[in-house]
């Protein structure tokens, strides 16, 4: 396998905008800037410019920010189509670490989002969009280490199973393998957790839409799909994030009106498990597995079962927001030592180097573990004024992806 340096490579062709980036798209979003001008701008560009191909995926990138996911795919496939590599320069001047991610096509939930990890960091980011149909470079960019961004979904594991033959005799050390990316599918990922010491996570089947008709007519018990199925139970659609198509269903007569409203063909069912505390509320805390370690990225506190840190008042509660740099300052000495039993067997038994975690805890203090991921959005946007808290550990946890990156990148 070739490699040349990123300035020869036709990422970096004179006639090509150097790549905005998605870290910086999101928080001008996040932060309530309108998008709309520099969408217009970057559009005016690539119609002067139709080779540009940087311009092409960041006016993507904006169209799915502003939720035209269609409109942005289509722009995406224009972008790669005419190039594969894309070049993130480190924010400092020296460059201590050169990662080339090997991502695949999608929308903003198809790969790890490596561009949050880095930003403002001494660490080089060249992005490698593969797939089938997409021509492979003659040559790579130099680089110290490859991190395999492709997330799992079913639309992906089949690109999971082509990077795995990609990546063989691969000439620099690699992070986060496809064979174990593609573990982390919520039937997948409760069967390699099922026994694992201080960890609950509720077994999940993956049944399609007539099964669950049948369950919501009594012509099919619950307990015949689901080992320790029970009402209520959790449904959601196949390959749905952010709580899309998530609901609670108390009882198998809910079911109907459920598919009224789903279009999809297959869905995750799991018990529910109420997991609120002494007081009434829900907590939910994203952790990411760093080489084994936990490190907390946020906790979200609600009076609904259902818990996005957006939408869970985070921003309006000043106790929240306290409860919730508490739980910052002592999670090393409390939550992590509590439950480092748990961490321990889901980093050993997942495999993965950088892995994402949405957890609780049930009333009687075990683990509860909700989803693992590896690409889960871990950023530092939230207002300063607001979270100063959030920063000092955000740092934390971007120096120890730093550490891993540097670690890797020596083995031989």
């Amino acid at each position: 396998m070739n490699n040349e340096s990123p300035q020869s490579s036709p990422t970096h062709a004179d006639n090509c905008e150097p790549l905005i980036g998605l870290a910086t798209l999101m928080r001008m979003a996040f932060s309530g800037a309108d998008l709309g001008p520099l969408g217009t701008r970057l559009l005016k560009r690539a119609e002067t410019h139709p080779h540009d191909a940087n311009t092409l995926l960041d006016l993507s990138t904006i169209l799915q920010l502003k939720g035209n996911r269609a409109a942005a795919l289509a722009v995406q496939s224009q972008a790669l189509e005419m190039q594969q590599l894309y070049h993130m320069p480190a924010a400092q001047e020296a460059t201590a670490i050169r990662v080339l991610a090997i991502m695949g096509p999608g929308d903003l939930m198809a790969n790890t989002p490596l561009e949050f990890l880095v930003e403002g960091s001494d660490i080089a980011l060249d992005m490698l969009y593969v797939a089938p149909h997409l021509p492979f470079p003659a040559a790579l960019p130099e680089h110290d280490v490859a991190f395999v961004a492709v997330g799992e979904s079913d639309q992906n594991r089949p690109l999971l199973q082509y990077v795995a033959k990609l990546i063989q005799d691969w000439p620099r050390p690699l992070l986060n393998t496809p064979d174990r990316i593609a573990g982390v599918s919520r039937d997948g990922a409760c069967a390699l957790l099922a026994s694992a010491p201080g960890v609950v996570m509720p077994a999940t089947v993956r049944i399609d839409r007539q099964t669950l008709e049948q369950i919501g007519r009594g012509q099919l018990a619950l307990a015949d799909i689901l080992e320790d199925g029970d009402f209520p139970i959790i449904v959601r659609p196949v390959d749905s994030h952010a709580g899309q198509g998530l609901d609670k269903l108390d009882t198998p007569a809910a079911i109907d009106d459920y598919l009224q409203s789903q279009p999809m063909n297959t869905f995750y069912v799991s018990r529910f498990v109420d997991y609120r505390g002494p007081d009434g509320l829900f907590r939910k805390s994203r952790i990411v597995l760093i080489h084994g370690r936990p490190y907390v990225c946020h906790m979200a506190i609600s009076e609904h079962w259902m818990i996005h840190y957006l939408n869970a008042g985070m921003t309006d509660s000043a106790d929240k927001r306290a409860e919730e740099a508490r739980f910052m300052t002592r999670f090393d000495d409390d939550f992590a030592s509590r439950h480092a039993a748990a961490f321990r067997a889901i980093h050993e038994r997942m495999g993965l180097d950088y892995l994402g975690i949405d957890c609780g805890e049930t009333p009687t203090g075990e683990l509860l573990i909700f989803e693992v991921d590896s690409n889960m959005i871990v950023h530092a946007m939230d207002p300063v004024d607001l979270f100063p808290y959030k920063q000092s550990q955000m740092h934390k946890v971007f120096e120890a992806f730093r550490t891993m990156l540097i670690d890797a990148s020596s083995r031989p």
